[in-house]
């Protein structure tokens, strides 16, 4: 992997965490997973990072996991895989996370707003969360996040169709802090993730912590459980056929299952 497709520099106590492939994208690919996995771990013993920020550019965020890889027959069927130790360790994260949402968002660049703190969205940020339509289930502790965080409905809504929606309803859901202008994204950001850099760590740390640690073991079990559920389906004929209409650019027929 080129060192640049993700980039990780640290200046005001904040640790900027950049999704660099935007030719692409910004699709992810599991040497990128490895990269940001490390990142996100060196912050949590470096006291010289305060707050984490991650974020593509004003145009994409990311489009989801890199295709390619993801068609490998090994890619998501072991917990222990690099897209896994990501999520652990997003969503065991013990400092602030600010996230920067440019342009699409796709899967889990859904899924993963769900393990950060503060969310800005673009006016031009995009959403999808297309799992059931591949014949997947969802990842992140999304199907246990959501439901608690937007309610049922409104998660059943986002799982169960699949269907993108933009940053004026995210906000709404709640998925997102606040919608700023496009060209606005990342200075706003910044600014937030400065704020929070200055602020007293320990107690930031804690309050973060009091609020979190409800659902820190039900987290981990559920990741656990999509992770199994995953592993199944991805070699699922449901899933042979999803994946045969997505690269045929047809529509997946699903009337012979039961």
């Amino acid at each position: 992997m080129e060192p640049s497709l993700i980039e990780a520099n640290v200046a005001d106590r904040v640790l900027q965490i950049r999704i660099n492939r935007a030719e692409r994208r910004n699709a992810i690919t599991v040497a990128m997973y490895t990269a940001m996995a490390e990142a996100f771990e060196r912050a949590a013993e470096d006291p010289a990072v305060r707050v984490v920020l991650l974020q593509g550019d004003a145009k994409v965020f990311t489009s989801g996991n890199d295709v390619a890889d993801f068609m490998e027959p090994t890619f998501g069927i072991d917990e222990n895989q690099p897209v896994f130790r990501f999520l652990r360790a997003i969503s065991t994260a013990t400092k602030p996370i600010v996230a920067a949402v440019g342009g699409p968002a796709i899967g889990i660049g859904t899924t993963l707003l769900l393990h950060c703190d503060l969310v800005y969205a673009g006016e031009s940020a995009r959403f999808q969360l297309p799992f059931v339509n591949l014949a997947l289930v969802p990842e992140a502790a999304s199907t246990l996040l959501l439901p608690a965080s937007i309610g049922y409905a409104r998660a059943a809504e986002l799982l169960f169709l699949g269907e993108p929606f933009d940053a004026r309803k995210a906000r709404e859901y709640g998925i997102v802090t606040d919608v700023v202008a496009d060209d606005d994204l990342l200075t706003v950001a910044a600014a937030a993730a400065r704020k929070l850099a200055a602020k007293p760590p320990t107690a930031l740390r804690l309050s973060k912590l009091l609020m979190k640690q409800g659902l820190a073991n039900a987290i981990a079990h559920q990741m656990r459980e999509e992770a199994r559920h995953f592993a199944s389906q991805k070699v699922s004929p449901e899933a042979a056929e999803a994946f045969s209409a997505f690269f045929e650019k047809r529509a997946p027929d699903f009337s012979k299952f039961d």
